[in-house]
């Protein structure tokens, strides 16, 4: 499944303040899946700047599990996190997939089909087929309305731009994230707020032409205090808003 001898799949896990998650288990679990696999891999751990020592347990891990490795950047928020690990990683295929994993790894193999004739394919809650497990009720109506939005404003077509994994080929990736305006790790953002970073990789690859496919994959709700419905709603409408913008101005041209 390589070529050239090349890494076939890089995994990329952001990560922020996540002492509780790793409690979980979460790593052990991906090393775990991986291990089992015959395809060739790396794990990119890309920590958005931790202050509970999020980092250090990072390292340690990865001194134990040789295809893992850290990556320790400034806090500037997911978007420029996982742009750091995409450009960094080594392999053919490059997925980024959230710390909690409310999206199993294992779901993986449900995009990789979809690869012979898509640069990207992302998975969906909202494909048919799709499984939401343990979702809040005020969670789903925000992501719901927030879906509708992105529609309407940016994305026709996509049915949920905000699932934490995505599968991009190499090309595809060394386009796409080098493009990021909104959420460039370069460009001086208003916060470190990056709720719609989803939303402007999908809009730069209808701007490429990069083909997209849509997968229904498991997704399971993992209690957070992050998220503030109201709060992170207003916040997602402004930079969909700003996504807009930016292309009308001929930002991403330049």
């Amino acid at each position: 499944m390589t070529k050239d001898n090349k890494i076939f799949l890089s995994v990329i896990i952001p990560s922020y303040n996540e002492q509780q998650n790793l409690a979980r288990g979460v790593l052990d679990e991906v090393a775990s899946y991986l291990q089992k696999q015959k395809y060739t891999y790396e794990v990119i751990l890309s920590d958005d700047g931790s202050t509970d020592g999020t980092t250090e347990v990072l390292q340690n891990f990865a001194k134990k599990h040789p295809h893992f490795r850290v990556l320790a950047n400034k806090h500037a928020g997911k978007g420029p996190t996982v742009t750091k690990g995409m450009l960094s990683a080594k392999g053919q295929w490059r997925l980024f997939t959230d710390f909690d994993q409310s999206t199993p790894l294992s779901e993986v193999k449900k995009l990789f089909p979809s690869t012979v004739d898509h640069e990207i394919v992302i998975g969906s809650r909202a494909a048919q087929g799709a499984k939401r497990e343990k979702e809040p009720l005020i969670r789903h109506i925000m992501g719901f309305g927030f879906n509708i939005l992105t529609r309407m404003i940016v994305l026709p077509g996509i049915l949920d731009s905000q699932c934490g994994f995505k599968l991009f080929s190499d090309h595809a990736a060394e386009t796409i994230f080098p493009q990021l305006y909104i959420y460039s790790p370069n460009h001086r953002a208003l916060d470190a707020f990056t709720g719609a970073f989803d939303v402007e990789l999908l809009f730069l690859a209808r701007k490429n032409k990069i083909p997209v496919a849509e997968i229904p994959v498991l997704w399971q709700h993992a209690a957070s205090n992050r998220v503030s419905p109201i709060k992170d709603s207003l916040r997602m409408l402004r930079d969909i808003i700003r996504i807009r913008l930016t292309s009308w101005r001929g930002k991403y041209e330049k």
